[in-house]
């Protein structure tokens, strides 16, 4: 498996999630994020930031394990759960590039889809 593939999940899922926590606690990011509606996000969409770092843990730990830095699911559940994260991810990514604000499409649609290439890098390897 290429390390640097691994190390840039890890990475990328780091800055996303200090991205989250950022919008979580108000900071001014939301036309990131979220379709991008609100500046500063409401009450709803900040607790939905607060947990997608974890979320963004679960991903993590799945090339984690498949590269013998972790062992935290059964073995038979990573290669099936790299490939439905890929997906997710490059779905993901799509709708990022349809979001009706504009500096959402510019950011993250390319973050996720580098986020879904890293992944299927690591599924096929």
């Amino acid at each position: 498996m290429p390390p640097f593939a691994v190390s840039l999940v890890m990475l990328i899922l780091l800055v996303l999630s200090l991205f989250q926590i950022a919008l979580a606690a108000g900071a001014p990011f939301g036309r990131l994020a979220w379709g991008g509606a609100h500046r500063v996000l409401p009450v709803r969409q900040r607790i939905a930031s607060a947990a997608a770092p974890l979320i963004y843990a679960f991903f993590a730990s799945f090339p984690l394990q498949k590269a013998g830095y972790a062992h935290i699911w059964p073995s038979g559940w990573i290669e099936p759960g790299i490939w439905v994260i890929a997906c997710y991810l490059a779905v993901s990514a799509g709708l990022n590039a349809m979001s009706k604000s504009r500096p959402e499409r510019l950011v993250m649609t390319p973050v996720a889809a580098v986020l879904a290439i890293l992944f299927f890098i690591v599924a096929f390897s």
